[in-house]
């Protein structure tokens, strides 16, 4: 039953997902009204909003673009799903623009499999990544994505090696540009943002750890049937799940050493699960499997959103 809603990617799924990422948007906001007093926080929580709603769409634009997935709309659910798992992440500004600077990359990196215009593929997903560096620093950890996309693709050309460092001072271009307009301290910046911290002790309440706790299993759950079932997969496609693989397990490195510690840390690993996800659900097998995962899916995600309101 609930399987066969996004079998299909129709309009009426996109607009559920919408309307539902919409309410539970403002189910979290309205817990705390004073915003709603100024014009230019209304603002910023519509903005918000539309860069969340972006970066659900990037990620159905890659797998549908790439042939990841059978046209269904499971991706964009699963991500909705995963935004509910930790509720805090629809206020965290930096995390969300990271994050969809990092999308944004991951779309340029998964389509140079076409190898059609690599070179501007790899500038533009390295600038991407140095953009998003500057919202949270060790997002810069997914130039590693870059180079790994090289090698399976481009690694011949020694130009392409270079490209990444040209982003990258392109991209310092535009920081010291913008600390120069708004007179932000370089030094003090750096020495903020470049710390790290191994400790997993922030949790404010038992909720916060039991989201944690159930997130952690989910994935393992996706990434361990990932790995299964990786070599039955078509062969034009495998060098493209091996760099969602990628992105998960980079997007876990940065929540393990980011030194301001919290759950929303983990929104890095929501686009390439989702995917994974989407990958498990569309295997072929019971119908009563899928519907015992995808209602499973639903339950946990409601109730860590709900325990931690």
């Amino acid at each position: 039953m609930i399987t066969s809603v996004f079998k299909k990617s129709t309009p009426l799924n996109f607009s559920l997902v919408v309307i539902l990422m919409l309410v539970f948007f403002l189910m979290y906001q309205f817990q705390d009204l004073s915003w709603t007093n100024s014009l230019f926080l209304i603002l910023k929580k519509v903005t918000l909003f539309c860069i969340l709603l972006a970066s659900v769409f990037i990620t159905n634009f890659i797998v549908k673009k790439n042939g990841l997935s059978k046209d269904s709309a499971y991706t964009i659910f699963f991500y909705f799903l995963l935004l509910l798992f930790f509720p805090s992440v629809l206020d965290n500004t930096n995390l969300i623009v990271s994050n969809f600077f990092i999308l944004l990359a991951l779309r340029r990196l998964i389509s140079l499999q076409s190898l059609k215009a690599s070179k501007e593929k790899i500038f533009d997903a390295s600038l991407w990544i140095f953009l998003a560096s500057l919202f949270h620093f060790w997002s810069i950890i997914f130039i590693v994505l870059v180079f790994i996309s090289i090698i399976f693709h481009v690694s011949r050309d020694y130009r392409n090696w270079f490209l990444p460092f040209i982003a990258f001072f392109t991209a310092v271009i535009i920081f010291l540009l913008y600390a120069a307009v708004f007179n932000v301290n370089i030094i003090e910046y750096i020495m903020r943002s470049v710390t790290v911290n191994f400790r997993i002790d922030y949790f404010t309440n038992n909720y916060q750890n039991a989201a944690f706790s159930i997130y952690a299993t989910i994935a393992l759950f996706f990434i361990v049937s990932m790995f299964a079932t990786l070599s039955n997969r078509p062969q034009i496609l495998h060098v493209s799940f091996k760099k969602i693989i990628a992105s998960f397990f980079i997007g876990i490195v940065i929540f393990l050493i980011s030194s301001n510690k919290s759950n929303d840390l983990l929104l890095f690993t929501f686009a390439p699960l989702a995917i994974m996800a989407t990958s498990h659900i569309e295997i072929v097998q019971l119908k009563l499997k899928q519907e015992l995962v995808l209602f499973v899916f639903i339950l946990c995600s409601l109730f860590a959103f709900f325990s931690q309101l």
